[in-house]
C-alpha cells in the first residue's frame, strides 16, 4: 500500500501495522521529500503547524507518519525492547519509506525520531538518503535525561498529562507507558548506539536547545566530531527539548538553508576526476 499524494493523510503498512500519515505539498522530480519522525511521546498532530511551516521553507514536499503505538496508528507490543529505535530504523523504516515512493529523501527526526533517522543512515544501505536533520537527538543515556524521564512518570500520574495526550494518541496510557518504562529499564542505563555515526555518510544539520532537559551537548558533539560527512551545529539559547516548538524561526531557517544546499549540490552532480 503506498500514500495516495492527492488524499494528503490516509494509512499506510509497514512492520506489520497500519500506520497513519498525512502529507504537505506535492513531490517534484528534482526535490527531495522530507520524511518526519517524531518523538518518544509524538504523532503525526503532535508536529502542530511544523510540517506545513517546513514544506513551505523549503518548497519540498514533506510526509509525517505515526509510529506503532502512537497517534492513531495500530497498537505496539509492550514492553518496547531496549533497541526499539534500532528495530524502528533497520525493520519499519525501510518499508515507510518504500511506501512513500520517492526517489531521495531528507530525514526529519525529533528526539527518538531522531536516533531512528540517525540509525537509518548510519545501519541500512540505502542512497536515496541525501541528507539528516536531527532536532535534539540522542545516541547515549545521560544521568540528567533518565531524571528527567523519571520525572515524566510523575507528571503522568499526577497531572492532567494523560487527558492532554488523549487529544493525540488513541491510548495515552499504553503510548505513555511504552516509551517510559523502555527508558526506565535497568538495561537502558548503558544504552549506546553511538557506533552509528561511524558509517554515517551524508550531510546533516544538529539542532539543540542549550537547556535541553533531556541531553547535553556531548548528544551533538558526538555526531559533529564522529561524523566523516559534514554537520552544521544550531545551539539555541532558552530552549528546552523542542526548539521547533519554541523557537522556529531560526530552526526554519536553518533548515531552509541547509535543505538549498543539499539541491544545489545535488544539482551541480559529480565533481569530475
Amino acid at each position: 500500500m503506498s500514500i495516495d499524494w492527492d488524499k494528503g493523510s490516509g494509512r499506510i503498512e509497514a512492520g506489520g501495522k497500519s500506520l497513519e500519515w498525512q502529507s504537505w505539498g506535492r513531490p517534484e522530480a528534482e526535490s527531495p521529500v522530507i520524511v518526519m519522525l517524531h518523538e518518544g511521546l509524538g504523532s503525526v498532530g503532535l508536529w502542530r503547524e511544523f510540517p506545513a511551516a517546513v514544506a513551505e521553507a523549503t518548497g519540498c514536499a514533506v510526509v509525517a507518519y505515526s509510529r506503532a503505538g502512537y497517534g492513531f496508528s495500530d497498537p505496539a507490543e509492550r514492553p518496547f525492547p531496549v533497541d526499539y529505535m534500532t528495530r524502528e530504523a533497520v525493520a519499519v523504516l525501510p518499508e515507510v519509506l518504500r511506501a512513500i515512493g520517492a526517489a531521495q529523501y531528507i530525514l526529519l527526526g525529533h528526539s527518538d525520531g531522531a536516533t531512528i533517522a540517525a540509525e537509518y543512515a548510519g545501519r541500512v544501505k540505502d542512497f536515496s538518503i541525501r541528507g539528516l536533520i536531527l532536532i535534539a537527538p540522542h545516541f547515549f543515556t545521560e544521568p540528567m535525561g533518565l531524571a528527567a524521564i523519571a520525572s515524566a512518570a510523575e507528571s503522568f500520574a499526577t497531572t492532567d498529562l494523560p487527558q492532554r495526550m488523549a487529544r493525540h494518541h488513541a491510548d495515552a496510557e499504553a503510548t505513555f507507558l511504552g516509551w517510559n518504562e523502555a527508558w526506565l529499564n535497568p538495561e537502558f542505563a548503558t544504552w549506546n548506539v553511538a557506533d552509528v555515526i561511524d558509517y554515517i555518510r551524508i550531510p546533516a544539520l544538529v539542532i539543540q536547545g542549550v537547556q535541553d532537559q533531556y541531553g547535553t551537548r556531548a548528544q551533538v558533539d558526538a555526531i559533529a566530531e564522529g561524523s566523516y560527512a559534514p554537520v552544521e551545529v544550531l545551539m539555541l539559547e532558552d530552549c528546552q527539548h523542542a526548539p521547533h516548538l519554541e523557537d522556529p524561526t531560526p530552526v526554519l531557517e536553518a533548515i531552509a538553508s541547509f535543505t538549498t544546499r543539499l539541491q544545489r549540490i545535488e544539482a551541480a552532480g559529480p565533481v569530475p576526476a
